[in-house]
């Protein structure tokens, strides 16, 4: 049975992303708009993820926010009720593999793909969180802090977290010495000992630059083809995602 969706904090009262930006693609006819939203590119292991949702035009489901503003009990109560409110959905998937093999550029592009042929329909407009374009094509709109304005936004950061943090608490119980079940893949100071200690698993990205650092040396660090090897985007900002 689908958790019961929690009672709204009092913090988060008030501050209910909107329907703006697609209630203008819709009445400028576009028929399927699209919410893009990342999860996992400042992970140190697991997968990229990225999440497209299409919201239907004549319902609305309330307590939806950006998936950083809620608890993960709150999001995982909220994701049967977005995934059934959507009138499509997806998930695109980088792997670690993918994200050293590509660069982190043309993995999150490539997730975005995936995530954009699994809704089963061809957005005519896609809304994009942040001010880079990975989607491309000529129909991205970009829009700043998106996830906490913009409400398919929103309900794509929602399925796309709470996606690859079950991918996680799986990975989990097989490399349970990292803490993967409550890290999610960032470098928390345990998950950070542990690489120490034991050195990277099968789903760590060997091309970042902790590998650089690590005591254990066991495993070279991967050549990746873009330059980006620290955490942060292409203004300079640590990446919180």
């Amino acid at each position: 049975m689908p958790e019961t969706v929690p009672t709204l904090r009092r913090s988060l009262k008030g501050q209910a992303p909107g329907l703006a930006r697609e209630r203008a693609w819709w009445d400028a006819g576009a028929e399927v708009v699209a919410g893009i939203d990342e999860v996992g590119r400042g992970a140190w292991a697991g997968p990229l993820a990225v999440g497209a949702a299409v919201l239907p035009q004549g319902r609305r489901v309330y307590k939806v926010r950006d998936s950083k503003m809620l608890t993960e009990s709150e999001r995982e109560a909220l994701f049967d009720r977005v995934a059934g409110w959507c009138r499509t959905w997806a998930i695109g998937w980088a792997s670690p593999g993918e994200c050293d093999d590509l660069g982190m550029a043309d993995a999150q592009r490539l997730a975005a793909q995936r995530a954009i042929a699994g809704l089963g329909v061809a957005p005519d407009r896609v809304l994009v969180d942040g001010n880079w374009d990975f989607v491309g094509g000529g129909i991205t709109e970009t829009i700043v802090k998106g996830d906490v304005s913009c409400l398919s936004i929103a309900a794509a950061s929602i399925l796309a977290k709470v996606s690859r943090d079950r991918v996680m608490r799986g990975e989990g119980s097989h490399y349970p010495a990292y803490g993967f079940d409550g890290n999610k893949g960032y470098p928390s100071s345990g998950h950070q000992a542990a690489l120490h200690w034991l050195g990277p698993c099968p789903i760590h990205r060997r091309s970042w630059v902790f590998m650089d650092g690590l005591a254990w040396n066991g495993v070279p660090r991967a050549v990746r083809p873009d330059a980006q090897g620290a955490l942060f985007d292409p203004a300079g900002r640590p990446w919180s995602e």
